[in-house]
């Protein structure tokens, strides 16, 4: 009996020994795993593309900008991202004054990028925050370069100079930008609608009809004139013509005359009964046709022609 309880206690020693060897390999798998998910969670990539941010207890103490595997202290440090690449933004619909004293919607847009997101996060904090600072400066100088520019300069492209205020508006936006240490650079910005006030846009409208109206009255009163001067000199180069040419027949018709009073005297010199009897018959032809009634006296030339007795 004594060594059968000797055997069991002996049983029950190794099993215990077993026991724990398995407790400590399973506490060392289990700080091991524990320990491999710690080090890959704390484990970030930088893309091309982005910066990433890492902050210790709220302060940045490093900014990692190149790609690659990076890796960050656990439980007190954490990684944010930043945009590298350029972004658009819509810049809010503004209303400015003209030189001319007129008012006009302006709706911009910019292209910006972050060139220092240390001075960024200390400055502006957040994206949103450095966006509104920049759409103030924007407002702030498209506001003053358009006001000294009249509503026609802005508006019609054939006499606008909106290329070069586009990047004049530029330039001053990154001085005042530089100026703050906002760490953002304004690429382009660019006017992408110019409208009137609601309020205005009714008489505008009946300014320009009125204007054009105006417009095509003149040229009527150029194309009448145009047509009078025409229509005067036509008719004075017809009667110019039709002068020359009554000048010209009446020069003709006295030459047919003379020769014509040559011929008869001519004629009337080679014999002058014949003479008188044609000039005889071509009266007739004149005076005389079918309800003709003629008294003649018995001895006049007619009544003796048609009597046979010349």
């Amino acid at each position: 009996m004594n060594n059968g309880n000797v055997i069991d206690l002996n049983e029950k020693k190794q099993n215990g020994f077993q026991w724990r060897g398995y407790i400590k390999i399973g506490i060392f798998f289990v700080i091991l795993i524990a320990i491999l998910l710690i080090f890959l969670t704390n484990i970030y990539i930088v893309k091309e593309g982005e910066y990433k941010v890492v902050r210790q207890f709220g302060e940045v103490v490093r900014i990692d900008k190149s790609p690659g595997l990076k890796y960050k202290i656990p439980f007190i440090q954490s990684v944010t991202t930043l945009p590298k690449y350029q972004m658009t933004y819509d810049v809010s619909e503004a209303e400015i004054n003209t030189k001319d004293k007129k008012r006009m919607l302006i709706d911009n847009y910019a292209i910006w990028r972050i060139v220092d997101p240390k001075k960024m996060i200390s400055n502006a904090r957040t994206l949103e925050n450095a966006e509104s600072r920049m759409e103030e400066f924007i407002y702030s100088v498209v506001r003053s370069e358009l006001g000294q520019l009249n509503y026609d300069e802005i508006i019609n492209d054939e006499k606008s100079s909106r290329g070069s205020v586009n990047d004049r508006v530029t330039e001053m936006v990154n001085e005042l930008l530089a100026k703050d240490n906002y760490g953002i650079e304004v690429t382009d910005v660019r006017m992408k609608r110019t409208d009137l006030p609601p309020e205005n846009e009714e008489s505008v409208y009946k300014r320009m009809i009125s204007e054009r109206e105006s417009k095509a009255q003149e040229y009527l009163s150029m194309g009448d004139a145009e047509k009078n001067r025409i229509v005067a000199d036509t008719d004075r180069k017809v009667k110019e013509i039709i002068s020359k040419a009554q000048a010209d027949a009446e020069v003709i018709r006295a030459e047919g005359e003379a020769e014509a009073a040559r011929v008869y005297n001519q004629s009337f010199s080679k014999d002058v009964e014949f003479y008188n009897l044609f000039r005889t018959l071509e009266s007739y032809k004149k005076t005389i046709n079918g309800e003709t009634v003629i008294v003649l006296p018995s001895d006049s030339p007619y009544a003796k022609l048609l009597m046979g007795n010349p």
